[in-house]
């Protein structure tokens, strides 16, 4: 029988392959926009997307090149739910996996990675440092700047939020919301 871990377990699979603060930062920031958009969106299951946010990544710490297949084989084998290994190997899409976001959790977790990123290094260019006072215009202005954060692909980010069917500025007010919920 397949295994869909909590929240809590999920940290707790996810440390045993990272070690680097920021991995962990990251995956808790994802788990967390997620179980908030889950809160807006699919509420019964916010366990699940907010363990599917933390999980994500598990395999880029150790397998950067091998991001997403490695993922696959590491959940396989902790006989984790094939649809929850499904939704975590498709935020790659078009990078590094060739499976297509196709369910709204999926389509969220595909804009979130690379929107959570961008909003962190907003909020950090910001003398609270904080994202509690970060607004959204803020961030869509370090969106059109491609110098900023440079590594954030918004391309992703605007095709997630073509896929949610959200306006951009829509996206980033509401993973703000979510990731305000880190701080609090």
């Amino acid at each position: 029988m397949s295994y869909i871990p909590s929240p809590s377990e999920a940290m707790s699979i996810l440390k045993k392959y990272n070690t680097q603060q920021f991995h962990i930062l990251h995956a808790a920031t994802v788990g967390t926009v997620m179980r908030h958009f889950a809160s807006l969106y699919d509420k019964q299951n916010q366990d699940y997307w907010e363990s599917v946010g933390i999980l994500h990544d598990i395999d880029y710490e150790l397998y950067p090149n091998e991001h997403c297949s490695k993922a696959q084989i590491i959940l396989k084998d902790m006989d984790i739910e094939e649809n929850m290994i499904r939704s975590i190997a498709s935020h790659g899409y078009g990078i590094c996996s060739d499976i297509k976001p196709e369910s709204y959790m999926e389509k969220l977790l595909y804009a979130a990675d690379e929107l959570t990123g961008l909003i962190w290094a907003t909020a950090l260019m910001r003398p609270s440092k904080s994202v509690m006072d970060l607004e959204t215009k803020s961030v869509l202005k370090k969106f059109k700047q491609p110098s900023f954060a440079a590594a954030i692909n918004r391309q992703v980010i605007l095709d997630g939020a073509g896929m949610l069917d959200l306006d951009i500025e829509k996206l980033i007010f509401l993973t703000i919301e979510g990731m305000r919920k880190m701080e609090q």
